[in-house]
């Protein structure tokens, strides 16, 4: 049987799917991407998709956004019919309000890579053994939503990714990176890193000395969390 697409809403032109697009079409598994920033809507309903990926953006998961009703609702449904979903950054805080969770300032402002370690032995089955260093690029964070479990913290920012029934997951950080969505978003960010005082901030002169490499090795990462996530797509 073939398998149905994965639904990637994406709400800014600038944060698409990346490395997560590149993973998808390695291992065979179709996806249609909803330019939500563009005025494309959300799908209607799920049964079509076998998984529901929600993106980042600049905007905030409180924002009056005329798309969020619809996005949240297919959120809940996707939930309540154990269609996978998986949240990156503003897509785990999407998530999060959408399960009952609140999204509020981050402790601090996080730019640049960030080792998180586990906080529950169910971490293993989504990164690997021990702490992981991944991207981040954010200023507001989710609560922990009623019935999920926190897997990993962080030194500046403590939630940064937890699990709904086993097979939704909400993440802080970027594990979609590649090398293109870093170099574009470092450049339209520079002002912002230069202006900023938060200590989870890192200079773009430290985040490109060994940006190859970092990303790299979020990418292995990545591999294990997508892989571990699409055991639970939808035929």
């Amino acid at each position: 049987m073939t398998l149905k697409p994965v639904a990637i809403l994406q709400n800014d032109p600038h944060d698409g799917p990346a490395f997560f697009g590149t993973w998808l079409t390695r291992n065979g598994i179709p996806s249609q991407v909803f330019a939500l920033y563009d005025g494309e809507s959300p799908p209607a309903a799920l049964q079509a998709f076998s998984g529901l990926c929600v993106l980042g953006g600049p905007m905030s998961a409180n924002d009056p956004l005329a798309y969020y009703p619809q996005l949240f609702a297919l959120v809940r449904e996707a939930v309540q019919e154990r269609t996978p979903v998986i949240g990156h950054c503003l897509g785990g805080q999407l998530l999060s309000r959408a399960l009952g969770g609140t999204v509020q300032s981050s402790e601090h402002v996080e730019i640049g890579w960030s080792t998180l370690e586990p906080v529950h032995a169910e971490a293993t089955e989504w990164f690997g053994a021990g702490p992981v260093q991944l991207f981040q690029w954010h200023g507001e964070s989710f609560s922990i939503p009623a019935g999920a479990t926190q897997l990993l913290r962080g030194r500046y920012c403590a939630n940064q990714a937890y699990v709904v029934d086993g097979i939704h997951l909400g993440m802080q950080f970027h594990c979609e990176v590649d090398l293109p969505k870093l170099h574009s978003w470092l450049e339209l960010g520079a002002e912002e890193i230069r202006r900023s005082t938060s200590p989870g901030v890192q200079q773009a002169d430290s985040i490109l000395a060994s940006l190859e490499t970092d990303t790299a090795l979020s990418q292995r990462i990545a591999g294990h969390i997508y892989t571990r996530w699409a055991k639970g797509l939808q035929r």
